[in-house]
């Protein structure tokens, strides 16, 4: 399983992560420096319609967010709700939006699009 598989999910079942938790990766292990950047990535779940309003603010701030839905079903009125205010923001900022299989949505401001087409492929 590679850093992406930790960071986005794999189809494979997860053992010994911690009951899904993501691996956090020391500094030390990666040339170079973790200073300032421009842009975050950031970790959210989805429980509920206030949790839109942090993602709105980082998004809004610039950054990618990558969002774990697997509590709500496509079919949910309230995903269905969610969906389209996040939508509403990546067109107020020239972002894009995706959601990868059925539990994840990533969410990226203006300077940053998503590719549809997997790599290698």
């Amino acid at each position: 399983m590679g850093l992406m598989d930790n960071l986005l999910g794999s189809r494979e079942p997860r053992r010994g992560t911690g009951g899904g938790e993501y691996v956090e990766l020391d500094a030390d292990d990666v040339e170079g420096s973790v200073g300032e950047t421009a842009t975050t990535v950031h970790i959210a779940s989805i429980d509920s319609q206030r949790d839109v309003i942090d993602i709105k603010n980082a998004i809004y701030d610039g950054d990618v967010v990558i969002a774990d839905i697997t509590r709500h079903s496509t079919t949910d009125e309230t995903m269905e709700r969610i969906t389209q205010d996040l939508q509403e923001i990546t067109r107020e900022v020239g972002g894009d939006i995706i959601q990868k299989a059925d539990d994840q949505l990533i969410i990226t401001p203006g300077t940053i699009g998503i590719s549809r087409t997997k790599l290698g492929q």
